[in-house]
């Protein structure tokens, strides 16, 4: 069965008149009593009795009606809601980004977003870079973002470079700094993501391009843990500048770092083979936006936090 040969035999079944059907539906009389034939070969027997004067239904007929009104009911509504979906009056994305992207530089892209789409549902995974990426690549969720992945099934599109920066004690000499050597900051405790963190090895790996290894004092799972831990006096750390306000929310002190200075890429994940839906290729639109037109309110955050500090 098709919905126009449904269409058919409901308007003749409603108007018991292939002419009034005809009318209703803007169709040729041949191409009506075709659809109506069609559509009883399908089923097996007649829908319709008809003579030259009366269009009956058939007990089959009359038994199939309610049931061709609900199907193109169906049939509309589903039609309706993809065409809400394709144009963005509905629609869900979902999102994994590490916490400091989420907490700093998707809320004012979501705000717009979803000024622009009210009615398209959005759930973000705030999680450690490591799961944004296991998300993406098992479809969890349709768009990461992060540091850029090793894993050739995923494509990244870079939007900016994070650096890394020192994170010292509020009381302590380094504080008073307004830069720091890794030298100077590898001569006290340092407090460091556990592995397999992908943070932990980017330094590790930039160190010993330097001729300088990472001696590791004390080591956690959380960025949080390891703000409070230094805002406490247990050592010292480095983090990504996106991470500045956890810091100076915790009590720390954020502090420019060079020889080396560490960056990584940060941007959009997404799977290679994966054709996005019409709310995620949006989204990707609206960082692409952001950050095209240069994302001054993103990017003046990375670095009023050091300043003065």
């Amino acid at each position: 069965m098709t919905p126009r040969q449904l269409q058919a035999f409901v308007a003749v079944a409603q108007t018991l008149s292939f002419a009034r059907a005809c009318e209703r539906l803007h169709m040729s009389q041949p191409a009506l009593s075709l659809a109506i034939r069609n559509l009883e070969e399908e089923l097996g027997g007649r829908l319709l009795a008809r003579t030259t004067r009366q269009v009956r239904l058939t007990p089959e007929g009359a038994a199939l009606l309610p049931q061709a009104l609900q199907l193109l009911a169906d049939w509309d509504n589903v039609r309706e809601r993809l065409r809400q979906r394709f144009t963005l009056q509905r629609g869900h994305v979902t999102i994994a980004a590490m916490p400091s992207f989420a907490g700093n530089i998707l809320p004012a892209i979501l705000k717009e977003y979803r000024e622009r789409h009210p009615n398209v549902e959005v759930t973000v995974h705030d999680v450690i870079q490591e799961q944004v990426v296991d998300m993406v690549e098992s479809g969890r969720v349709e768009v990461g973002f992060g540091f850029e992945p090793e894993a050739d099934t995923l494509a990244f599109e870079r939007l900016f470079d994070d650096r890394f920066v020192a994170i010292v004690p509020p009381g302590s000499r380094l504080a008073k700094k307004s830069v720091l050597s890794w030298a100077e900051l590898l001569e006290h405790d340092f407090i460091a993501l556990q592995r397999p963190s992908s943070t932990r090895r980017l330094l590790e790996d930039s160190l010993a391009a330097k001729g300088m290894r990472l001696r590791v004092a004390l080591e956690c799972h959380q960025l949080a843990t390891i703000s409070q831990w230094v805002a406490a006096g247990l050592g010292v750390s480095v983090m990504p500048a996106l991470c500045q306000r956890l810091v100076l929310a915790a009590g720390a002190r954020c502090v420019r770092l060079s020889r080396p200075t560490v960056q990584k890429a940060v941007g959009l994940i997404v799977r290679r083979d994966q054709q996005l839906s019409t709310a995620a290729f949006a989204v990707r639109a609206a960082m692409r936006e952001a950050f095209r037109l240069g994302s001054k309110a993103s990017r003046g955050e990375l670095d009023r936090p050091l300043r003065g500090r």
